[in-house]
């Protein structure tokens, strides 16, 4: 089984960012993080980097449901998207499966909130 989503897009890489934040928000999702790859890799290191930004997206109602039914499944929150530049133009963006990532923690109360956000993360993808 896979671990993730995705699609490519021949936006820019900034217009990629502001549509999928756009569309989580449609469905309940709020940005908890955001991380700048390429600025990170160029002050952490000095090394150049395409653009990739690592997006912490959280949806608070099902979060509180996975933490009531497995306290330390804050490990894996928030779900996480990548958007980056590809080397051979436009942008990719990728989303997380939730269910992948929660078969790991073999509780079968989350099966139900991963699925739904599952559905929520590919409706997303499909609307771009």
């Amino acid at each position: 089984m896979g671990y993730f989503f995705a699609r490519t897009f021949d936006w820019s890489f900034e217009e990629a960012l502001q549509r999928v934040t756009e569309e989580l928000q449609k469905e309940g999702f709020g940005i908890l993080t955001e991380i700048d790859v390429r600025a990170t890799l160029k002050k952490k290191l000095d090394v150049d980097f395409r653009n990739y930004r690592i997006l912490g997206a959280c949806n608070p109602p099902f979060a509180y449901q996975a933490l009531k039914a497995e306290d330390k499944i804050g490990l894996m929150l928030p779900c996480n998207v990548v958007v980056q530049e590809l080397t051979d133009g436009g942008v990719e963006i990728a989303v997380i499966d939730p269910v992948a990532s929660m078969q790991a923690v073999e509780n079968p109360q989350l099966d139900e909130v991963a699925n739904t956000i599952r559905e929520k993360l590919q409706l997303v993808l499909q609307r771009l």
